[in-house]
């Protein structure tokens, strides 16, 4: 039976630490628990906050799907994805995506499918805003996303 996944799109920072000890709690079938935290990042002293928005429940039902292919996929023994949404500054967390298996190359795989997929798929749209006080814009897909999704 697959893992059901746990999905989560808020505006609130997460633990990331305590996300990964849920996944192993009461569970001596856990061998390896793979993390992939995305950071806020300043573009050189550029960026003073990245403002992600979202379509709320489409975006949780998408990245309910695509976390549902991976539990199909690999045999994982828990999953968790949350996506923050909201003014984001540099240094702070993004997404996190932790996946638990009995074997550390499912748990690998899983994760790195997860992220390939969140960066093509997941309906959030990121818009940047400078230190010097301007705009900098909405971030355009990049074509290197989508072709680490093709290996899939």
């Amino acid at each position: 039976m697959a893992a059901e996944p746990v999905i989560r799109v808020q505006r609130d920072n997460f633990d990331a630490a305590a996300e990964s000890a849920r996944l192993t709690e009461d569970r001596t079938d856990v061998g390896a628990v793979v993390t992939f935290t995305g950071l806020c990042r300043d573009e050189n002293g550029t960026l003073s906050a990245l403002e992600l928005e979202h379509y709320p429940g489409m975006a949780e039902a998408e990245i309910g799907r695509i976390a549902r292919q991976a539990t199909e996929r690999w045999p994982l023994t828990g999953l968790t994805v949350i996506h923050r949404f909201g003014k984001i500054a540099p240094g702070e967390n993004i997404v996190l995506v932790a996946a638990a298996s009995s074997h550390r190359q499912a748990s690998f795989e899983a994760a790195d499918f997860l992220m390939d997929f969140l960066k093509t798929r997941a309906p959030f749209w990121k818009k940047e805003h400078r230190t010097d006080g301007s705009d900098g814009g909405w971030v355009e897909a990049k074509q290197a996303d989508d072709t680490a999704a093709e290996r899939w």
